[in-house]
């Protein structure tokens, strides 16, 4: 063997044994769902002897699931889009137009990206505007904490996109929106799908701001209500790890039907950017 195959053999190796690493809990999650209560208790790696569905339909019932996600996919999906909008057009004037102000006003926004959240004062701000315990006040906080990145990916992303197109529209009498979402946005979909995938899977997961900021149980998402579910099922492993299987299914199933998509915009935005 040549040190060359030796160390394609290695890495290859390293690169098996943390995919491992990483699906194990997956694996021990979905296991155990299918199993009894005595056969959960111990949270083992063993098959189960015989698969129990209905832990699925029990967690439905009692753990309020059906609410929670219909909650979930509202914040998720509502942020998304309302993030994405905002930050598209933002990253654009700042790339089309880099004056001083513009240039300050790109690097004060992505500075949201590295600086930590000041939860008093953002207590403050959702209580002064009413929006602290309600839906809407979910989205746009969800929202906002997503608008630094975005701008930062589809910033870099802009670049490529030809200045002759927007001369190209201007002299053929388009406005400024239109001119945007004509020509300049259908452009920028490879970038769009990534910020869209990476919102909407850090919107479903986020635990944090729900549990500061939604008081009312019934207008929890999916990870609240999981958190809650653990403390009333705590012995019923079975039951926990349905419910945990049953959260996490919809952001696998976006991550695989996009992950194309991630890779290629985030490179594309960061090396431009």
């Amino acid at each position: 063997m040549t040190p060359k195959f030796i160390q394609k053999l290695a890495r290859n190796g390293i690169a098996w044994l943390l995919s491992l690493v990483t699906f194990l809990p997956l694996y021990l999650i979905i296991v155990n769902s299918l199993k009894d209560q005595m056969g959960a208790s111990s949270m083992s790696i063993a098959l189960p002897k015989a698969l129990h569905w209905s832990n699925y339909a029990i967690v439905v019932e009692q753990g309020k699931l059906l609410q929670s996600f219909l909650n979930s996919l509202l914040y998720a999906v509502g942020s998304t889009v309302l993030g994405i909008a905002l930050a598209a057009i933002a990253a654009y004037i700042f790339a089309r137009n880099q004056s001083r102000l513009n240039r300050f006003m790109y690097f004060f926004v992505i500075l949201g990206i590295a600086m930590p959240i000041n939860f008093v004062t953002l207590t403050k701000v959702m209580q002064f505007t009413h929006l602290i315990n309600t839906q809407l006040g979910m989205v746009i906080l969800l929202a906002v904490m997503s608008i630094p990145f975005s701008v930062f990916l589809i910033y870099g992303f802009v670049g490529s996109v030809p200045r002759e197109l927007d001369e190209a529209g201007i002299v053929d009498g388009c406005s400024p929106l239109r001119l945007f979402y004509s020509i300049v946005a259908p452009l920028l979909t490879p970038v769009i799908v990534t910020v869209g995938i990476l919102n909407f899977m850090g919107a479903w997961n986020d635990f944090v701001l729900p549990l500061y900021y939604l008081n009312d149980s019934n207008m929890w998402p999916m990870t609240l209500a999981v958190y809650n579910f653990f403390g009333r099922f705590s012995v019923n492993w079975n039951l926990v790890s349905a419910d945990i299987v049953l959260t996490t299914l919809p952001v696998i199933i976006i991550y695989l039907l996009g992950q194309k998509y991630i890779i290629s915009g985030m490179t594309s935005g960061s090396v431009k950017g």
